[in-house]
């Protein structure tokens, strides 16, 4: 049986579903894993059960398209500086990991308080 594209699409959201679910496990540190595409649209994301969310629906909008166009643009010097490795944000209340795959961007949301975000980082970029 040949897969119409809308089967292929439901596929693909799937299977960005299971990493997310599997960074979650990575640590309880983690608060939210999600997946971007390059237009600062979200494919899947989970938050943590129990948690509530930091952001509201439209700052989250807003807070994903202004990563989606970041890395867009880091694109262009990757092959003077070398491919990204990953991105590290620093907030007050939360540290973000993003992580390029592709043209899709891993958004993780991970509590500040963690002190060992190198090995977290780590498991992420095995999971993926």
């Amino acid at each position: 049986m040949v897969k119409t594209p809308a089967d292929k699409w439901k596929d693909t959201v799937i299977k960005y579903r299971k990493q997310c679910q599997n960074i979650l496990k990575v640590s309880k540190s983690i608060r939210y894993a999600g997946v971007i595409n390059s237009y600062g649209r979200t494919l899947t994301g989970i938050v943590r059960p129990k948690l509530t969310p930091l952001l509201k629906s439209e700052q989250v909008k807003n807070e994903f398209f202004i990563i989606s166009t970041l890395m867009s643009l880091r694109k262009d010097s990757a092959n003077t500086v070398g491919k990204l490795e990953h991105v590290v944000l620093q907030h007050q209340k939360v540290t973000v990991v993003l992580l390029q795959k592709s043209n899709i961007t891993y958004y993780v949301s991970i509590n500040r308080k963690e002190k060992d975000l190198e090995k977290i980082v780590s498991q992420i970029k095995k999971t993926l």
